[in-house]
């Protein structure tokens, strides 16, 4: 008989997440707001639940995948939610960008009822996600770790553990969702100032993510802001906008000054001003720039 695994949420990113265990060998326990997204996993490996608490009910793992610390935190503490039905020892894996107060919160809960909490988050947009491609990070209980870490392994490249502090994974996580953040708005600033002056802005970003800026982020974003490629969709302006707040909101707890984020903050929430929350951030923040030169 296949393991049983909890999965609660299937967006861009949960779904392929899903799909990845289910190849595995894994029989997924499945809770989704919108319960006709669960039938696109198929049926052989898959139940269908109408609850958080049903996903949750004798299961050893449960994996949630949801879009903010207000739908994990009704996941776990609402009616219907995990906290009613995980046994013993389960351990409840959360992957989402959420707050590190959220994880402290949901681990002492967790403890409260005899369960475990892993703060799990990713870096990887959805193509990363379907290629088992993704950066996890985690933090909190050692045990806990090494128990979760064989499913970790099918979901992600890299495990990186950044200790013990219960929300330590989701410090790096909005550390670098944020660089991200500025990295896109200074790209488009600069490939705005090309094009400006008559120059052509899949030249420049083809130069610069060549030389001297030989990375990643500057190669995948970089092509997208360049070439205006604002489909398809992988990560929704209004939830680049969340995780905006999360680092402005963070800087301030933190006591530590950040005119950066105070910058993308303002450029994310002028793009849901616009109504371009469903769009990708690629879209929120380059045609941002775009439209604020002129263009």
């Amino acid at each position: 008989m296949k393991t049983k695994i909890g999965f609660i949420g299937l967006g861009n990113m949960g779904t392929s997440m899903a799909k990845n265990l289910i190849d595995s060998g894994y029989h997924l326990q499945v809770y989704n707001r919108t319960l006709l997204k669960v039938d696109e996993l198929g049926t052989d490996s898959v139940t269908k639940c109408q609850s958080p608490a049903e996903a949750a009910a004798n299961v050893p793992f449960l994996i949630t995948m949801v879009s903010d610390d207000e739908v994990l935190r009704e996941s776990a503490v609402g009616d219907g939610g995990i906290l009613k039905t995980l046994q013993p020892n389960a351990v409840h894996i959360s992957m989402s960008t959420i707050s590190p107060g959220t994880s402290e919160e949901l681990t002492r809960l967790h403890e409260q009822a005899g369960s475990r909490y892993l703060a799990s988050p990713v870096f990887g947009r959805p193509e990363a996600a379907a290629a088992r491609k993704l950066w996890i990070c985690v933090s909190g209980d050692e045990q806990t770790k090494t128990d979760a870490r064989p499913i970790l392994d099918l979901l992600g490249q890299e495990v990186i553990d950044f200790g013990p502090s219960a929300g330590g994974a989701n410090v790096v996580k909005i550390a670098g969702n944020f660089m991200i953040m500025a990295s896109m708005e200074m790209m488009a600033e600069a490939f705005t100032l090309a094009e400006k002056n008559g120059l052509s802005r899949m030249q420049v970003a083809d130069f610069f993510s060549s030389t001297l800026f030989n990375a990643p982020i500057f190669q995948s974003y970089g092509k997208a802001l360049a070439g205006k490629q604002y489909q398809p969709v992988g990560f929704k302006s209004k939830l680049g906008y969340k995780d905006a707040r999360l680092a402005f909101k963070l800087s301030q707890t933190s006591e530590m000054p950040m005119p950066i984020a105070n910058a993308v903050h303002s450029r994310l929430l002028t793009a849901i001003a616009k109504g371009w929350g469903e769009h990708d951030w690629v879209e929120g923040i380059g045609r941002g720039v775009s439209e604020d030169a002129g263009l």
